[in-house]
């Protein structure tokens, strides 16, 4: 069979496996750590006295507006400074605020911390990403990336079921309260976000390959200031900084700059007064303009950069289609085990247990075997991984429409499993393409770009969204089942990306020197 023009065939080491493996174990502990609050919710919400919606805020929003927005500087730092240094440092960072997390006595400072382990776990994927793409070669590249991804399920697994155990033990010996006063779910909080401070050591042990060396390329030279152009970075998506970082560009993109925060401004506001929860759109409205004063910085600074990601509709596509995938799987994702406890009667450890391990094993089937898949229909056809990803946002639909309206919780149950592996099987297939499209030195910018999509369209508005329509519907079952709404869109956008991508990788070259690339 016939490679793809420009592919090589470099040996993978056995050390890029150890990486890779050590990197899945990142990537677990990441989940781990940002989902431990879906089984935690009953009891918070009642600790705190909360609503379904503060609930889907503290989860998705909170946390993914935050991620979403340093995902980009981040990500610009891991193109040019030390990847495995970095991600140690938002190791450390987001562990130690997960452990603070057990100590929040208010939805306020819980969303505090929670926006802590937004800002660290930021550096993760745009790290790794880069890393894995420069030791494993592009005929493995898909595989490599979702055998990582698959982290994200076994870490989102095992959270559920750590955190049902935990809570039931620690409840059971201190009915009252425990040390500190601290609760089960306090203590849930703390328990796992300590181990990290010690994984965060072993990370700081890896190599640092050089850039583009899995493709023959010559490594870039290095960046003589990385931290400035990080700070520089940070000044463009940052409100308000992002103002004096508009006001560097000129008179004319400082007013493009504050008709975009106007036009934002009026729609967070006309929610708000629709009745809408100021928090959450504050939030979203922070996110959606420091993206956009992101892309303007961008287009003036690094034109073939902006030309190979934002002005890049196969890039853009790949995005929203699965963005919106996310939109459904971290709904459902989230308010499973809720359902299972208020619904059908689940207890927590039991909810916990089954859904966190049919969770971790559906998750870690589903987005390795669709890696595998997508990396044998690209040699195929250039936007092979594409059908992939075509496939994941409309198969699930069946197996989420079944679990969340059947009064068997048997039933509920094996239901989530298909839901979770035929949603899970487009990630591995959408992270390579984007990967693709790019210049090995945009690579982390590309990733964090790309995370954008799966943070605030899906994670900062799915949880939330179903748990709004929760409250105002009086329904869990009616507040998921609404998410389902987005299909139809993540459908077009995958197709639309499917014709697209062939010709945009085709002449990413090109393009980028059309632009001013020089290397």
């Amino acid at each position: 069979m016939d490679q793809p023009a420009g592919e090589t065939t470099p040996r993978t080491t056995a050390y890029a496996w150890y990486v890779l493996a050590v990197l899945f174990v990142v990537y677990v502990l990441n989940f781990v750590d940002r989902q431990i609050i879906s089984i935690l919710a009953e009891d918070i919400k009642r600790d705190l006295h909360l609503r379904d919606e503060d609930l889907g805020f503290l989860y998705g929003t909170a946390f993914g507006v935050f991620y979403a927005l340093f995902g980009i500087p981040l990500g610009r730092l891991a193109d040019n400074w030390h990847r495995v240094r970095l991600m140690t440092l938002g190791l450390a960072l987001w562990s130690t605020m997960t452990a603070l997390s057990g100590f929040a006595r208010s939805g306020t400072a819980l969303a505090g911390a929670r926006i802590g382990v937004g800002i660290g776990e930021a550096t993760a994927s745009p790290s790794a990403y880069s890393l894995i793409s420069d030791w494993f070669p592009k005929r493995l590249r898909a595989t490599a990336l979702a055998i990582y991804s698959a982290g994200l399920y076994v870490g989102g697994g095992l959270s559920l079921g750590i955190g049902g155990l935990i809570v039931k033990g620690w409840n059971q010996a201190y009915p009252d309260g425990g040390p500190l006063g601290l609760s089960g779910w306090q203590a849930a909080f703390l328990i796992v976000g300590i181990p990290g401070l010690g994984l965060a050591l072993l990370i700081a042990t890896l190599r640092e390959p050089p850039r583009g060396q899995s493709e023959g390329l010559p490594p870039p030279p290095p960046h003589p200031a990385p931290f400035a152009a990080f700070f520089q970075e940070l000044v463009t998506i940052v409100p308000p900084l992002t103002l004096i970082g508009a006001a560097m560009g000129g008179a004319r993109a400082l007013i493009a700059n504050l008709a975009g925060l106007a036009v934002i401004a009026a729609a967070v506001t006309m929610l708000v007064r629709l009745g809408e929860p100021v928090p959450q759109w504050v939030a979203v409205g922070i996110g959606v303009y420091a993206v956009y004063s992101w892309a303007g910085a961008l287009r003036r600074r690094d034109p073939p950069t902006f030309a190979l990601i934002v002005a890049n509709p196969a890039f853009l596509c790949t995005v929203v289609a699965y963005g919106l995938n996310a939109f459904l799987s971290y709904s459902v994702t989230f308010w499973a085990p809720p359902y299972a406890i208020r619904v059908l009667g689940a207890t927590p450890a039991e909810a916990g247990f089954i859904i966190g391990g049919m969770g971790a094993l559906s998750g870690f089937l589903g987005v390795t075997i669709g890696g595998l898949i997508a990396d044998r229909l690209r040699q195929r056809h250039p936007a092979g991984r594409l059908m992939v990803v075509i496939f994941g946002a409309v198969v699930p639909s069946l197996a989420i429409a079944t679990a969340f309206t059947t009064s068997s919780i048997t039933l509920f149950y094996i239901m989530l499993f298909p839901a979770q592996a035929l949603a899970s099987c487009a990630l591995g297939a959408a992270a390579a393409t984007t990967q693709d499209l790019v210049l090995p030195r945009m690579r982390g910018t590309a990733t964090g770009t790309f995370f954008i999509g799966t943070t605030l369209l899906g994670l900062a508005m799915g949880p939330y969204l179903a748990g709004r329509v929760s409250t105002l519907s009086g329904s869990l079952s009616v507040g998921v089942l609404t998410m389902l709404a987005t299909v139809p869109v993540a459908l077009i956008a995958a197709i639309m990306a499917y014709r697209l991508v062939p010709v945009a990788e085709a002449n990413r070259e090109a393009r980028a020197r059309a632009a001013g690339e020089t290397a």
